[in-house]
């Protein structure tokens, strides 16, 4: 009996020492646990509070990646070297490029010259602009060995502004700038250079400048660059000023030469129908201004033609007529005019089929009458300027006929000399 009871006892014992050891296991391992997710939850804490927006510069850095892989891709079917068809060296292979996160950042806003689908062929008028950027800018840009040795003067400008009337083609000429050039296309748009953060909003523009200068050549262009450089003020807010200064004192840093004495291919291209607002320091820094005014007669028939290129148009249709009587009005509003007048016998047709009860999907374009001068002077087109011009002339050629039926054959004037063109 007793020697049972003491196999009961020593099997208790034993009992009570391995729930002892498991729970000494059990505590060890959750301790274990415990320590390395406080851990990783304190790390975390840590780096949020130390960058608190790294998942967004991540995901810039990934996106800028592959923005510029696509640049990368096309240049590789230039030269596989890194070289040009010259023999220039176009700078360091893209896949060489390392990216800070300010950089990543601006990276996002690079456009590829292959993706931008405007060249000077589409732009209407502005011939000798065109022609004077060429010769300026792109030039330069695409061949510094030629003008860089032949004299210094004649490298790139640091800096182009495009001033005039809002709707002249001012951000069409810069887009086709890009696309002739071949060089890489930063557009800046203001809300990439505001941070939150003090003193980033000045890494930022430095990122501008230091990317510009991997990618080159490269164009920097800023969309009415008033509101980004505009004239400093004494109420204006600190972190403004220090952003302009910081901007400027880098762009004075494109006019040095690299190690190899090779002038720097990066421009800096604005835009802006208020140059009266930008500062005179920033204006300084863009020796070539190019006025783009509203067109002239001439420019805005080339206008015409391009925009109702492919049009169906009446045999009666009068281009010359309505070249003259877009007298005051931009290109984008000549464009939005054509729109309008194209969308009358589409309307037209449209009524006529539902009026008939035939189906909508029974239209045929070809059944479409073609486009007439009158459709400009309808209710929905034209807008006001047109609409006065119309009644203008309309009034005196009215007079000038009234006139001529009263004299004789032989003091007979032609009428279209009577009218004249209004005054652009």
């Amino acid at each position: 009996m007793s020697g049972i009871l003491s196999s009961l006892a020593m099997g208790d014992r034993r009992a009570r020492t391995s729930d002892a050891v498991l729970n000494i296991v059990t505590a060890g391992a959750l301790a274990f646990v415990s320590y390395f997710f406080v851990k990783n939850l304190l790390s975390s804490f840590a780096n949020t509070l130390a960058d608190p927006e790294k998942e967004k510069h991540e995901q810039a850095r990934i996106k800028a990646q592959a923005n510029l892989s696509r640049i990368r891709r096309n240049r590789n079917e230039d030269g596989a070297d890194g070289t040009d068809s010259t023999g220039s060296r176009k700078g360091p292979r893209i896949e060489d490029i390392q990216l800070n996160e300010y950089e990543a950042m601006v990276a996002l806003e690079v456009v590829a010259p292959e993706d931008i689908p405007v060249g000077f062929d589409d732009i209407g008028g502005l011939e000798e602009i065109i022609e004077e950027l060429k010769e300026s800018v792109i030039y330069p840009l695409t061949m510094p060995h030629l003008y860089s040795h032949a004299a210094p003067l004649l490298s790139a400008p640091s800096g182009v502004l495009l001033y005039g009337p809002p709707g002249c083609g001012k951000t069409m000429l810069a887009k086709a700038l890009a696309h002739e050039s071949g060089a890489s296309f930063i557009n800046l748009h203001i809300s990439t250079l505001t941070e939150k953060w003090y003193g980033d909003s000045n890494k930022l523009v430095r990122a501008v400048f230091s990317l510009a200068r991997k990618l080159e050549p490269a164009i920097i262009f800023i969309d009415e660059i008033d509101a980004v450089l505009g004239t400093r003020r004494s109420n204006e807010h600190e972190a403004s000023g220090m952003v302009k200064a910081e901007f400027m004192t880098l762009w004075d840093g494109l006019t040095s030469s690299n190690a190899a004495g090779v002038p720097s291919r990066i421009c800096v291209l604005g835009a802006t129908n208020r140059i009266h607002d930008i500062d005179e320091a920033i204006l300084r820094r863009m020796p070539k201004k190019f006025p783009v005014p509203l067109p002239d007669k001439d420019q805005r028939r080339r206008i015409l033609q391009l925009v109702l290129q492919g049009t169906k148009r009446d045999p009666t249709f009068e281009l010359e007529y309505i070249a003259k009587v877009t007298a005051g009005m931009s290109g984008s509003d000549i464009k939005e005019a054509c729109r309008d007048a194209a969308m009358i016998p589409m309307r037209e047709s449209i009524r006529e089929h539902r009026a008939s009860g035939q189906s909508m999907s029974r239209i045929s374009p070809d059944r479409i009458r073609g486009l007439k001068t009158e459709d400009f002077f309808g209710r929905k087109g034209g807008g006001q300027i047109l609409m006065q011009n119309h009644e203008r002339h309309s009034s005196r050629k009215a007079t000038a006929a009234a006139a001529a039926s009263k004299s004789s054959s032989d003091d007979y004037e032609d009428i279209d000399e009577q009218v004249g063109e209004a005054p652009d």
